[in-house]
């Protein structure tokens, strides 16, 4: 049987938490399982390397950034190698180039484009566990990229959708909880979740998976197993909706922080000039959340959005340039934003969760800036001084 197994950073924190690794690895290839080892960065390696580049630069090239972050998944794969092969287990570490890994898009957050898997499979077929640098790949330029935060859950799924078989990953919990533990420490481990759930749940703030890793395995039908790196104990899967997934009206909650909310007042009533300010912030790859538009009395309108508060800088200097050419345009920025969301299938067929949600705010006297909904999905903006009541509240009341 083949697998794509991933070890997260804290996994593989020092010499004697990889050993620990190497150990299980081992174990399983001597079951006959052809592995594909994906791997992180050790501990703190990556915020150590950012460290050290803000102390060189101020403005450092993202390309250079990313041949500089690369060396941390690189140092995880050789010495992870090295122990399996101390261990009497056939091993070889190939970096994202190695391992056929293509990508596209800006340096430090490319997207996977498509993977060539020759080299891979060439050293399962030589009985090798093949350990692969998670987070990296190449351009059609030859230079070494980067996939950005959590793209090693997206290698390792993208890898086995490739390889056809399933994907399991390892970090320090013990699966996916309907709302994290260290809000609501009553939160229940789920036992399995869909992949349209997760993937919701993913991109509205749980850290437990990246979002573009479900939504691969989502396309490729990959099965997806989350567990405990060091512990033995049952862990959750996310994959294809069953009909035990169907009674459940919230499955989990979600808490997106550090988010800002934008304002330009006195706009044009002209869809030319709303278009021309998402264009300028998609051109520079600024994710935007939830967005509302207000007809005024006077013909403007009042424009909102939401986007991450670590791209204030970047979004203050395009919309500041863009506003010299529309007097009267005021731009407001409010930060110390969260946005709380509940995810659940069952909301299509169940009638009254929104109803529920909205009482049970008012109840708790917790205001909200703004809302917005999909099908599985509802998500409230409101300050951060209102995280854990929020979550308490909600948490409880859906028994999550």
């Amino acid at each position: 049987m083949r697998k794509v197994l991933k070890f997260g950073g804290s996994s593989l924190a020092d010499l004697d938490k990889m050993r620990n690794v190497a150990q299980k690895v081992r174990d399983r290839a001597l079951q006959g399982e052809e592995l594909v080892v994906v791997v992180s960065a050790m501990g703190k390696t990556t915020n150590q390397l950012m460290a050290m580049i803000g102390e060189a630069s101020q403005a450092p090239s993202k390309r250079e950034v990313d041949v500089m972050l690369s060396t941390g998944e690189q140092v995880s794969i050789a010495l992870l190698a090295m122990i399996l092969q101390e261990l009497g287990t056939p091993a070889i570490s190939l970096t994202g180039f190695q391992a056929g890994i293509l990508t596209e898009g800006l340096h430090t957050k490319t997207k996977i484009l498509d993977i060539d898997t020759t080299a891979v499979e060439r050293q399962l077929a030589s009985g090798n566990v093949v350990v692969v640098a998670g987070f990296q790949g190449y351009n059609e330029a030859g230079d070494i990229t980067t996939l950005g935060r959590g793209g090693s859950d997206t290698t390792a799924v993208a890898l086995a959708a490739k390889l056809g078989c399933g994907c399991e990953i390892y970090t320090d919990v013990s699966g996916i909880y309907g709302v994290d533990p260290r809000l609501f420490p009553p939160a229940r481990q789920l036992e399995e979740i869909t992949w349209e759930e997760m993937k919701e749940m993913a991109f509205l703030g749980s850290k437990v998976m990246e979002p573009r890793s479900v939504d691969i395995a989502q396309h490729f039908g990959v099965e997806i197993y989350v567990a405990s790196a060091h512990e033995n104990i049952t862990g959750t899967y996310i994959r294809k909706a069953g009909k035990s997934m169907e009674h459940r009206s919230i499955t989990g909650l979600s808490v997106l922080e550090h988010i800002m909310m934008v304002t330009l007042r006195n706009l044009p009533m002209d869809s030319d000039q709303v278009a021309e300010v998402f264009t300028r912030l998609a051109g520079e790859e600024i994710n935007i959340d939830m967005i509302s538009q207000i007809p005024m009395a006077d013909g403007t309108v009042s424009l909102s959005f939401t986007a991450p508060a670590l791209d204030r800088a970047a979004v203050e200097a395009l919309l500041r340039d863009l506003l010299q050419t529309l007097p009267g345009v005021s731009m407001d920025i409010e930060t110390g934003l969260i946005k709380v969301s509940v995810v659940g299938s069952g909301m299509r067929t169940q009638s009254g969760v929104a109803a529920r949600l909205f009482q049970i705010l008012s109840d708790h006297k917790i205001p909200f800036r703004q809302v917005s909904t999909s099908e599985i999905s509802i998500s409230y903006t409101m300050a951060e001084k209102y995280k854990e009541p929020a979550v308490a509240a909600i948490a409880s009341a859906f028994d999550l």
